[in-house]
């Protein structure tokens, strides 16, 4: 059987024993302040030993019982008494064979040596298990912790993932729309896309962007919509920013913006329009999109698209404090996002 030795414990229980030795001379300092070198240099002596033994149990011994039949575990027990007993008082002896360890206590006879290295050695295993097991716990918890937020960046690109290509896609269906008509505009509507298209290539590879790059490329879309349609068109957008160089993640806004031209406006008959404003002061971020509609309130209840709700889940996943609503009034569709920058997780 192949036995293999993890450094990385044996490092934990190297720094577990030294703080066993301070305790260990901190005790003999105030119990035996007339012959402190010599228990110290017990101690020091005794804490080899212990440290040995405890390792030996919870790293190879107590996983070895958790394995086998309860005879083999009953002689594993039997071989652990002995060590921390006959085995401790052996190592004694050759502390003091070797001059290494002061006697202060003697026995007439072994049995009373035994058992009294055996109290003192036992509770020893209570402090080693004890922190052993803080100290896997504090790891599992950290280690939970890093999978956790390897998770949800795993699931927010996921999330962009989707969201860039929708967003794209639409875009490339309004050139496509202009294209067809031979429309003058088609230039400029594929001006527009690169610049759109150098954004998400280039600025969205980051957790966070300045809000005036969101404004900017926000600001293109909506120009790259206007080709479209005539002067019957009303388009509003307005932002009140504290300050623009505020972070935000990128592309987080424009689902919005971008469900009001493909769900509101291009389905709207009569006095399309758009009203957009963005406001940002104290880390309070509030964005809110009208658009035209032709349903009314009692048609049909409001159901999201694929970029309303990734743009909710990936709320979830970025702040603990925001609201995103959705309203469907009379010939007019209203969502409003609400944010406090100062939650992002």
């Amino acid at each position: 059987m192949n036995i293999s030795i993890d450094k990385k414990r044996v490092r934990l229980f190297a720094q577990i024993g030294l703080a066993f030795l301070v305790l260990s001379w901190l005790s003999d300092l105030t119990s035996h302040a007339d012959t402190f070198p010599g228990h110290a240099a017990n101690s020091l002596w005794r804490a080899v030993y212990i440290v040995a033994a405890n390792f030996v149990l919870f790293e190879y011994t107590l996983p070895y019982l958790s394995r086998k039949r309860i005879f083999r575990s009953l002689l594993a027990l039997g071989a652990l008494f002995l060590v921390f007993t006959f085995g401790f008082f052996a190592w004694r002896q050759i502390g003091i064979e070797l001059h290494l360890w002061s006697v202060y206590d003697s026995y007439e006879r072994l049995l009373d040596g035994v058992c009294d290295q055996f109290k003192a050695n036992i509770p020893t295993v209570f402090f080693f298990g004890i922190v052993r097991h803080l100290y896997d716990f504090t790891q599992l918890r950290q280690l939970a912790q890093q999978l956790r937020i390897e998770k949800q960046e795993a699931e927010l690109n996921f999330l962009k993932s989707q969201t860039n290509p929708h967003f794209l896609f639409n875009t490339l269906n309004n050139i496509y729309a202009l294209a067809k008509d031979k429309s003058e505009q088609a230039p400029e509507s594929i001006l527009r896309l690169s610049q759109i298209l150098r954004y998400m290539l280039y600025e969205t590879s980051g957790a966070y962007i300045p809000i005036e790059q969101e404004i900017k490329v926000i600001s293109d879309y909506i120009a790259l919509e206007q080709l479209r349609y005539d002067d019957t068109l009303r388009v509003s957008y307005k932002n009140d920013i504290e300050d623009m160089k505020q972070a935000l993640p990128p592309l987080l806004l424009i689902p919005l913006v971008e469900n009001a031209f493909k769900h509101g406006v291009s389905e709207t008959r009569n006095q399309p329009f758009v009203d957009i404003f963005l406001s940002v002061k104290q880390r309070q971020l509030r964005l809110v999109v009208k658009n035209s509609t032709d349903e009314s309130p009692d048609e049909r209840p409001v159901k999201e698209n694929i970029g309303l709700s990734n743009l909710r889940r990936q709320l979830e996943l970025l702040y603990t404090d925001y609201q995103l609503s959705v309203q469907q009034g009379e010939s007019e569709f209203t969502a409003t996002l609400h944010i406090n920058l100062a939650s992002h997780v």
